[in-house]
């Protein structure tokens, strides 16, 4: 499977160490508006080919996947262009600015036939299976809550405070505390509630996010771009607790015994040695080629849907419009 990056910053970087360590996977094309950037990158991470323009690299037809690696503002149209000249796509999270965007992606996708999911890198992880494997269990008996956080010192970059980029926590990081609750708890919302500190700009610096689920359970969130947090999950049972170290990038998984007077730990787990974590969603997107599907069943398309519904709701009690809708 030969890759195109589309874009050349620093989460495509990520990409290139990633796909330099597949064996199955060609790092062949990436894309910039600044070709000598094409092609410092293309150099230092052995793409064969380096394009000034992101059309010239989609008029490649030898170029079986695009990852798309702009800022959210751009996901909607260059996945669209993807999509009509004919490629395959793999598009970073959060997938689309709004639900609006996203649906007219996957009708693209469903229309030309072609393979579109999202890089919610999470979703296809093995740690997703560890942890739905040990809830399932009754490891902790009945899941009654779930709370997660995740914060990086980040407030200086420029794609995360623009309004016109869709800048802003939810995009970038609350999405990941959703996805998080999502994978433990499914989708069965009844009530959502949330509040933002904006910054200077006008974007969501920092957010907590709670949901209520028709069957009485419970989900509690918050995301910050000004400081780094220990990035937990909480997983709360009638008859223990797991602890997830880093929700964004999973490390360890612990079960707790249902002990006040001391933690107790039930059982430790390490997740699986990785390049970087992006490899599975890759590797998922070779699966969906080889099978002929239009999705990757870790991320259907209904799921980004919802996922996004979520966040169109938490931007509308925040009170924020980008510029572009």
């Amino acid at each position: 499977m030969r890759v195109g990056i589309l874009g050349a910053g620093g989460i495509a970087v990520e990409m290139a160490k990633t796909i330099a360590g597949l064996d199955d996977v060609e790092a062949y094309a990436v894309a910039s508006r600044d070709s000598d950037k094409a092609g410092a990158f293309a150099a230092k991470w052995g793409f064969e080919k380096a394009y000034g323009s992101y059309e010239d690299m989609l008029s490649d037809d030898r170029v079986d996947l695009v990852y798309i690696a702009v800022p959210h503002s751009h996901h909607h149209k260059w996945t669209i262009e993807a999509l009509n000249a004919g490629r395959n796509v793999l598009c970073e999270k959060a997938f689309a600015a709004n639900t609006a965007q996203a649906e007219e992606m996957i009708k693209k996708a469903e229309e030309k036939k072609l393979l579109l999911t999202e890089a919610i890198w999470t979703r296809y992880m093995p740690s997703r299976k560890i942890i739905k494997d040990l809830v399932d269990s009754g490891e902790i008996g009945k899941v009654v809550t779930v709370a997660s956080n995740l914060g990086y010192r980040i407030d200086m970059n420029e794609r995360m405070v623009k309004p016109e980029l869709a800048g802003g926590c939810l995009l970038d990081l609350t999405v990941y505390t959703l996805n998080f609750s999502s994978m433990i708890l499914g989708d069965d919302i009844k009530r959502i509630e949330a509040v933002m500190v904006p910054t200077e700009t006008g974007v969501d610096g920092q957010d907590t996010v709670m949901l209520e689920y028709r069957n009485g359970v419970m989900a509690s969130m918050f995301t910050t771009m000004y400081a780094l947090t220990d990035r937990s999950g909480l997983i709360c049972g009638t008859d223990g607790f797991i602890n997830v170290r880093n929700i964004n990038n999973p490390e360890r998984i612990t079960v707790y015994e249902p002990d006040r007077t001391e933690y107790r730990i039930r059982k430790d787990i390490e997740v699986p040695e990785q390049i970087t974590g992006y490899e599975y969603e890759v590797l998922a997107c070779k699966r969906a080629l080889e099978n002929g599907s239009i999705e990757c069943e870790e991320m259907p398309h209904s799921e980004t849907i919802t996922i996004m519904k979520q966040m169109d709701e938490i931007r509308k009690q925040f009170g924020i419009v980008f510029p572009f809708e």
